[in-house]
C-alpha cells in the first residue's frame, strides 16, 4: 500500500484500531472458560460475514506473505450457496430502537467448510475477521452439534460488531467470499483507500446510533464499553 497520502495514513490508523479492538475482545474472552482449542474447526464455515476494513486487512496480509493463491479456493467454491447478509448489525439496532420489524434473512444454508482451513488449522488465523473470533463455545461443538455461547458473550460480540462496522461506516459488509474476492482487485483496493467504493452488491455499513445492550447486561458491559470508547 502506498503511504504517501493522508487517505492511506487514515486507513492505517483504522487498521491499528481494529487490531486493538481484536486484542480487547481477546482480553474479555480470557475471563471465560471456553472449549475452543487448537485444531478445533467444527464451526469454521463459509458463512462468515465481515466488513471491507477486515477484508482489506486479510488481503493485505495475503499480499505481503505471497499467499494470494489462497483466494483460488474461494473462486472455486463461488457457485456454492452461502449466507449473503442484506442488513448490518447497526441497521438492526436502529430498527429495534424504532420499534420496527427486522427483515428475515436466509440463514439455513449448508455452511460448507471454510476454504482457509488446512489440517484443521486456519491459514489466516492472525487476521481472521471478528465473525470468526466471536464464534466461541463453552462446550465442544463436535460433541453437542452446536456452539454453546454464553448470553453475555453474545451481547459483547454484538457491541464489538457494531463498533467495527462504525469504524468502517463508509465501507460495506458481506460474506467472506464476496468481500475478499472484491478486495482481490488492486483497482478496488485503491478505490477503498480513497473511500470511493463503486456499487459492488455488498450492504452499506452504518454508524452507531444505538447500542444493542440488554438491560440485564448493562452493568457488566460498562467497563467494556469504556475500553472500546477509549480506543475508538
Amino acid at each position: 500500500m502506498v503511504r504517501n497520502s493522508g487517505v492511506c495514513l487514515k486507513l492505517d490508523f483504522k487498521l491499528k484500531l481494529l487490531d486493538r479492538i481484536y486484542q480487547l475482545y481477546d482480553n474479555v474472552l480470557a475471563s471465560h472458560r471456553l472449549a475452543c482449542r487448537k485444531f478445533c474447526s467444527d464451526c469454521c464455515t463459509r458463512n462468515v460475514g465481515l466488513t471491507t476494513l477486515e477484508g482489506y486487512l486479510i488481503v493485505r496480509h495475503l499480499t505481503l506473505n505471497d499467499q494470494m493463491a489462497l483466494l483460488g479456493q474461494l473462486k472455486k467454491d463461488l457457485p456454492l450457496p452461502r449466507f449473503e447478509p442484506r442488513i448490518t448489525t447497526n441497521q438492526i439496532a436502529q430498527l429495534c430502537a424504532d420499534g420496527k420489524d427486522i427483515p428475515q434473512e436466509e440463514i439455513e444454508i449448508e455452511p460448507g467448510r471454510c476454504p482457509f482451513l488446512e489440517d484443521d488449522l486456519c491459514r489466516i488465523y492472525m487476521v481472521r475477521p471478528f465473525g470468526c473470533r466471536c464464534l466461541v463455545s463453552g462446550k465442544k461443538c463436535a460433541e453437542t452439534g452446536w456452539a454453546d455461547v454464553d448470553d453475555f458473550l453474545l451481547s459483547v460480540a454484538t457491541v464489538f460488531l457494531q463498533y467495527i462496522e462504525h469504524m468502517d461506516r463508509k465501507g460495506r459488509s458481506g460474506n467472506l467470499t464476496d468481500v475478499l474476492l472484491w478486495m482481490e482487485s488492486g483497482r478496488n483496493r485503491r478505490a477503498y483507500e480513497k473511500g470511493d467504493l463503486p456499487e459492488n452488491g455488498l450492504v452499506e455499513n452504518q454508524p452507531i446510533r444505538f447500542l444493542f445492550v440488554p438491560p440485564e447486561h448493562r452493568d457488566r458491559m460498562r467497563p467494556i464499553l469504556n475500553a472500546l470508547q477509549s480506543i475508538s
